[in-house]
């Protein structure tokens, strides 16, 4: 069999038919209070970039539920915490504003998803309320929502995702292995299970 390439509109929808009116129209510019509800109770979201080249990211960001500030009816904050410092996403920032988030909330099938338009704010009045256990965020992604939006259960129906009988954590070996196997640090096995250890949660902030 070849392969046969979508190359155009028409030939998608003809595939793929058109969204439902529901589907199509569902899309809003502000926040709704439900939305700033999922929002307060939302522990964790993904961030996709892309840069001026078309280079994509999707990096995930997570805190204590609520960690996504809203700051008015068409602007939120997403606190940055200390990490590998390879800043993908904030490097296409820079380039290309636009950004596309998707929220989680666990045991939820549905997702909030916002797109918009990015800054990166080092220091403003309210990071006192981006504090989490007396640590300030290193930065901010202040998003000015263009499009918001709840997105279907399938996906995660589909995939059983928050079903535990389905889980298998150990289908992988363990995060250091991982890492000395693929990456090929200097450091030995036993110094990556040290690292990647018990004391590994405590310098989440730090």
């Amino acid at each position: 069999m070849t392969t046969r390439e979508i190359t155009d509109e028409a030939e998608l929808r003809e595939l793929i038919g058109v969204p439902t009116p529901r589907a199509a129209t569902k899309e809003r510019r502000a926040l709704h209070q439900r939305d700033r509800e999922w929002l307060a109770a939302s522990p964790f979201c993904l961030i996709a970039t892309a840069g001026a080249d078309g280079t994509c990211d999707v990096s995930p960001k997570g805190d204590p539920p609520g960690f996504t500030l809203v700051r008015d009816d068409t602007t939120i904050a997403i606190p940055e915490r200390p990490g590998n410092r390879r800043a993908d996403g904030y490097l296409n920032i820079l380039a290309n504003p636009h950004v596309g988030l998707v929220f989680l909330i666990p045991g939820r099938t549905d997702t909030l998803r916002i797109n918009g338009r990015a800054r990166l704010v080092r220091d403003a009045p309210w990071f006192a309320d981006l504090e989490v256990k007396g640590h300030r965020p290193l930065l901010a992604v202040e998003v000015a929502i263009e499009q918001i939006f709840y997105h279907c259960a399938k996906a995660f129906l589909r995939s059983e995702l928050w079903q535990p009988e389905t889980w298998r954590p150990d289908a992988l070996p363990s995060r250091p292995r991982l890492v000395k196997e693929v990456e090929a640090p200097a450091e030995s096995l036993a110094d990556l299970e040290r690292h990647y250890g018990p004391d590994y949660a405590k310098k989440l902030y730090v």
